[in-house]
């Protein structure tokens, strides 16, 4: 069996997606990957599957744009 572990799970302010950040082990073996899914209102799921090097980098840019934003 997969094994699955809940990292993060939250809703997004603005469109009401469901976010959840899952550590994904497949059974057969190979590297954990970061598993993001998104829930789209109750509906439709996107989710991807990437490794810690993409996940890091994707991280680095999602934060320094963060940094840059000005809360009103």
């Amino acid at each position: 069996m997969d094994k699955i572990e809940t990292l993060d799970k939250f809703t997004c302010p603005f469109g009401g997606q469901e976010v959840e950040l899952q550590q994904f082990e497949y059974e057969t073996g190979g590297m954990p990957l970061l598993r993001l899914r998104i829930r789209e209102r109750g509906a439709r799921f996107t989710i991807f599957e990437v490794d810690a090097d993409t996940a890091a980098r994707w991280g680095r840019a999602m934060s320094a744009w963060a940094q840059t934003q000005t809360k009103a």
